[in-house]
């Protein structure tokens, strides 16, 4: 029997991680090859061969799951820790983290959409906290410069330009750099929409001569057509020559020109203004030509001016990452939108001529896709109706089908917005600057009396055994905690052994 324990305990190993002991079958911890556990020996580093156990500073709670998974072959994920903890654990342990159950593979992975999201609002650049000297540095591609003490004038005022034209709550000058460009790109808006109002533009008078029926000559003033008002014309002059003004400055003090080029807004930004001096080359030498004022049209990508308004607001720059988060909800969306239109286009256009209809407003299908669209959308111009009975019910489904079609996907654009909204909330509360965890060395095992080790202690260096240590090799922290550590298992250990009955026997006298 005595026998049958030695070898049972031999068969046992001893984890402590993190401070709690577990005890298991060295069998068990072969389950899974290739992995820390499964190559434990009493040559590592981290065995204590005073306690007969394997040390982990590691966390107790995932070890938990980890040991389990080489128990029952199955791997949870404990709720009451962070992802990337789990992650960084099963690494150090060297398991897979794809082998999760999947009744816990939603719960983990939501630390990865949180990451994503993280790495997007990052993209973004939402951040009003003020970057440190080293930061700018590296973004404006002079670190190495800054390293050695040698940063130029330009290399110096280059960053400060850049913070008052593009990052408007860096400081109070550059706040009002941002208010002074919000206020013209108000100003454009607004004069663009007024000069297009009749009160608002000049009739253009010509004088001309004809000839009456006694073959006198006569004037007549011919109103052909309307200008807009000359103020309209100074006041878009000082608003484009502020926005090259800005441009130039903001490209010439940019981190990285291509990055500042393939800006969408940038784009924007660009073609906008330079349909304004690309309409004063044509009103000076194209005026003259039939339909010129076709080439108005053109400058209606000024209104697209108010992109620029998502350097000056967070909301407006997560609404546009929320639908390009979105973009497979609303291609769905489209999607089905068009299939239905089709489809109740072609019903309505044959519900119609099924009875005697002569008000029919449905001639062909591809009218009928004007009612369905419109219908679908739930608008109702009421330019066109079925007159018949069936072409009611069709017009019935066709309304019912866009609610449910439009209302599936919004609740998922929702969830996105609220996601970036909530993380950027976050994010904004969350304290800039946080204490370092500086990386410290594992102190040396303490020596056992009558172990000499020249490799390490150097020659002349020896623990003779008399319970003294050389002045060198004075007792560290760590030492101090293990000792401590050994004590309170010690204690454990005696609670719970049992120590077997020792048969005692009579002392028999002299005979």
């Amino acid at each position: 029997m005595n026998l049958m324990n030695n070898m049972d305990s031999e068969n046992r190993v001893v984890l402590n991680v993190g401070g709690i002991r577990h005890e298991t079958y060295k069998a068990t911890l072969k389950k899974i090859p290739a992995t820390r556990l499964s190559r434990l020996t009493e040559a590592l580093g981290n065995y204590d061969p005073v306690l007969n156990e394997y040390f982990f500073d590691r966390h107790p709670g995932v070890f938990a799951q980890v040991l389990n998974y080489y128990r029952t072959g199955k791997l949870h994920y404990p709720t009451d820790v962070c992802g990337p903890l789990f992650e960084e654990e099963l690494s150090f342990w060297g398991l897979d983290s794809n082998q999760v159950e999947p009744c816990c593979w939603m719960t983990y992975t939501q630390h990865r959409n949180t990451q994503e999201t993280l790495a997007v609002l990052d993209r973004l650049d939402l951040d009003t906290e003020k970057p440190t000297d080293e930061e700018v540095a590296k973004k404006f591609g002079f670190e190495d410069a800054y390293n050695k003490g040698k940063v130029s004038w330009w290399q110096h005022l280059k960053p400060q330009i850049w913070s008052l034209f593009d990052e408007p709550y860096s400081s109070n000058a550059a706040k009002i750099i941002g208010i002074i460009s919000v206020f013209f790109i108000c100003v454009s808006i607004i004069s663009f929409c007024l000069k297009t109002h009749p009160d608002m533009r000049v009739p253009y008078i010509r004088n001309i001569t004809v000839k009456t029926a006694n073959q006198n000559t006569s004037w007549v003033l011919d109103k052909t057509q309307t200008n807009a008002h000359i103020a309209f014309f100074y006041i878009e002059c000082v608003c484009n020559a502020w926005f090259t003004f800005e441009i130039m400055v903001r490209f010439i003090s940019s981190p990285s020109k291509l990055r500042f080029i393939t800006s969408s807004v940038n784009i924007i930004d660009y073609i906008a203004t330079l349909s304004f001096f690309i309409d004063l080359i044509l009103q000076r030498f194209a005026s003259h030509l039939e339909n010129a004022d076709i080439l108005e049209f053109f400058s209606i990508i000024r209104i697209m001016r108010l992109f620029k308004l998502t350097r000056h607001s967070s909301g407006l720059k997560i609404l546009i990452q929320t639908f390009r988060a979105s973009a497979k909800e609303l291609t769905l969306l489209v999607f089905f939108l068009v299939l239905g239109i089709v489809i109740f286009a072609s019903l309505v256009y044959y519900a119609e001529r099924i009875q005697i209809n002569p008000h029919n407003d449905f001639n062909s299908i591809p009218l009928g896709l004007w009612w369905a669209l419109v219908t679908m959308t739930t608008v109702g111009y009421g330019d066109m109706t079925p007159k018949t009975y069936i072409g009611m019910f069709v017009g019935a489904l066709c309304a019912l089908a866009g609610v449910l079609t439009i209302a599936l996907p919004v609740p998922v654009i929702v969830s996105n917005f609220t996601m970036y909204y909530s993380h950027t909330q976050a994010r904004a509360k969350l304290p800039k600057r946080r204490r370092r965890v500086c990386p410290v060395e594992l102190s040396r095992p303490p020596r056992l009396p009558g172990n000499c080790n020249t490799s390490q202690a150097g020659p002349g260096v020896c623990n003779t055994g008399s319970g003294k240590l050389p002045s060198s090799n004075a007792p560290s922290t760590g030492s101090m905690d293990q000792a401590i550590r050994r004590m309170n298992a010690n204690r454990t250990i005696t609670k719970d052994v049992i120590l077997p009955k020792m048969e005692t026997k009579e002392p028999v006298g002299n005979v």
